[in-house]
């Protein structure tokens, strides 16, 4: 007899949101055409596989405005799923990054418009999705064209041509800043993109017209060669029935079993969640194998990251009992106030040691973000370099130059820490203490910072390994504990808020066992949420990754051989800029920015240089970039 969740003699209350999600996953059913499809709710972004969607979880108190938004995603997703033929979008799209990046945009844009324009409460949902995305992403302060994504500004002209909406608000001035230059050389096209809103080939050729007329032609080939090939081979048949059929392929398309065979690694948003190196019908491994992003998401924001976030041959067994929670959820006020109280008695020693350190970061920080000059002006300070060309030249005018601030502050720095039972004692406190003494410093420099934790719920497996056992072992269970992901301060907090939150690494029984892997891409996926143009992960580990109840059951390398593929993924083909900090162990052979400590005294010196060294290398950049230009 299977286990059941239910406390004896006690009915578990539902949830006020569970009404809300069963109609939701309704609704998406029924938009989507599917009758089998597994809907489930997260606090990652939302994404579509095959047989699965995952959509945002709603907050405690759910507004209208909330509903409307959540709504959107969903409908978004489902005309996805409805109104999309993966294997006709993938032989036609360009080859290019930025080429690609526009024809899944416009591609997005197109099945939304079908949804609007058929269903009035679907079109206020999209409206809702799309004025939230573009508030997050800041694009009301874009001010100049090469800040202004031009696969979005596409979109939106194609959405007003196709809906007779005007772009939100948060984005106007993106598309103002691209409209002359589109319109100007490929508005006859844009506007034939009405006629075949319905037939997804014309309209992709269109798209593919539309990059040919600004300049792009070179990226419009096929990304599969072969198949046109083939194609051209078949010519008769398919000049005669070529678009009939995939019409009609489109319209069938959005049966379950369908999509799951038809869904390939090409289908989901180019340059987002996939690495074109994959074979295209390498099915996904594990419940969340292959993640995909928000359609329609800014590319500049969420530039490519990974195709299969969990690894070859890597899953979990059940996910049914992971959680991702706040430090304050654990434990109550007073507790965090008295673990806070001690982890300051603790460190008072050290919290001075640390805190010189701190402030020595925090002076080479503020000068790089004052010592940015521009030559060669006519007005300005004087430049006393230049005077010897008035005695060389005294035709020569005076040269002046003008200091200015440096985009340093666009920043984001998360501190990922290992809250494994190895770490218990000075090591946690010694983290801890850094972690809160960093977060200060880098948020007076204007930099924003996010403190994350990840062990497990249990010893040896817990409910999942409960689960596996009641269900007769079966063999490969994969992942075989419950995942515990802790946020002490989000990036948004500001510190005096989160201060208290940090003293729960100093709580008895909370460190337990240590997935790296995937701690390591929940840590990832969140800073690619963020809007910052620069983003930094700090890993703090003082060993591999283990977990007994997982390492019996599977090959003894299987936690590290996934942690080595989200670690490639990452410093590949991530914008997220990486480096490990090893407490007594060598993790320089995973990481290729990385450094071991053998005391953890040594911790905050290792943090605030190695972050130094990276803002530095940024500056030095930036500077020979200007003297180039």
């Amino acid at each position: 007899m299977a286990p059941t969740n239910r406390t004896p003699g006690k009915p578990q209350a539902e949830a006020p949101s569970e009404p809300f999600k069963r109609a939701l996953a309704g609704c998406f059913k029924a938009i989507a055409g599917v009758s089998e499809f597994e809907v489930t709710f997260g606090a990652e972004r939302p994404g579509l596989i095959p047989g699965r969607v995952r959509l945002p979880e709603p907050p405690r108190r759910v507004t209208p405005q909330d509903a409307a938004i959540i709504r959107g995603h969903a409908d978004s997703l489902a005309l996805r799923q409805a109104c999309h033929d993966s294997r006709l979008h993938k032989r036609m799209q360009p080859g290019g990054e930025q080429a690609r990046a526009i024809f899944e945009a416009v591609e997005q844009t197109r099945v939304e418009a079908i949804g609007a324009n058929r269903l009035p409460g679907t079109r206020t949902n999209l409206k809702a999705m799309l004025h939230e995305r573009y508030r997050r992403g800041n694009y009301a302060n874009i001010s100049e064209r090469s800040e202004a994504p031009i696969e979005e500004a596409i979109a939106l002209l194609v959405r007003e041509r196709l809906t007779g909406e005007a772009p939100p608000r948060e984005a106007h001035r993106v598309v103002e800043l691209w409209r002359d230059y589109v319109e100007s050389r490929a508005g006859d096209t844009l506007a034939r993109l009405t006629q075949n809103v319905d037939n997804q080939q014309a309209f992709s050729q269109l798209t593919r017209d539309i990059l040919t007329a600004l300049d792009m032609g070179e990226e419009g080939g096929s990304s599969d060669d072969q198949q046109e090939g083939t194609e051209e081979k078949d010519g008769g048949e398919d000049e005669q029935g070529g678009e009939d059929s995939q019409t009609q392929e489109s319209e069938e398309q959005p049966t379950a079993t369908d999509a799951e065979s038809e869904l390939s690694d090409e289908d989901l948003p180019d340059g987002e969640m996939e690495s074109d190196s994959a074979p295209a019908d390498t099915p996904p491994d594990g419940e969340e194998a292959a993640d995909l992003d928000e359609p329609g998401e800014a590319m500049h924001q969420r530039p490519p990251t990974m195709q299969d976030m969990r690894g070859p041959e890597y899953h979990a067994y059940t996910t049914r009992f992971d959680e991702e929670v706040h430090a304050e959820e654990l434990c109550d006020t007073e507790e965090l106030t008295r673990l806070r109280a001690h982890l300051d008695k603790q460190l008072s020693h050290l919290q001075g040691v640390v805190a010189r350190l701190a402030n020595r970061l925090q002076r080479r920080l503020l000068a790089q973000q004052n010592r940015a000059w521009e030559f060669d002006l006519e007005e300005g300070v004087l430049d006393p370099a230049r005077l010897s060309r008035v005695v060389t030249d005294p035709t020569a005018s005076l040269s002046f130059k003008r200091e200015r601030d440096t985009d340093f502050r666009d920043t984001v720095v998360t501190l990922l820490i290992d809250n494994s039972g190895s770490m218990r004692g000075r090591p946690i406190t010694v983290a801890a203490t850094c972690a809160d003494i960093l977060a200060r410093t880098l948020e007076r420099c204007g930099v924003k910072v996010e403190v994350l934790g990840f062990t497990t719920r249990a010893w040896k497996g817990g409910q999942s390994r409960e689960a596996w056992l009641a269900d007769g072992k079966p063999p490969n269970p994969g992942r075989l504990n419950d995942l515990r992901h802790i946020i002490y301060k989000a990036a948004d907090a500001p510190w005096r808020r989160a201060r208290r939150s940090l003293g729960l690494m100093m709580r008895e029984g909370l460190l337990k066992e240590n997935i790296d892997g995937e701690a390591l891409d929940w840590a990832h996926k969140r800073l690619l949420a963020r809007t910052e143009s620069r983003r930094i992960l700090m890993m703090i580990s003082d060993g591999a990754p283990v977990d007994d109840s997982t390492l019996s059951v599977n090959p003894g390398n299987y936690l590290e051989r996934h942690l080595r593929h989200i670690i490639a993924q990452i410093e590949t083909r991530s914008p997220v800029e990486l480096i490990a900090v090893g407490i007594g162990h060598d993790v320089t052979r995973y990481y290729r920015r990385a450094v071991t400590i053998v005391d953890a005294e040594e911790l905050g010196g290792v943090m605030t240089e190695k972050l130094a060294e990276l803002f530095e290398d940024t500056n030095r950049q930036s500077q020979r970039g200007r003297r180039g230009h």
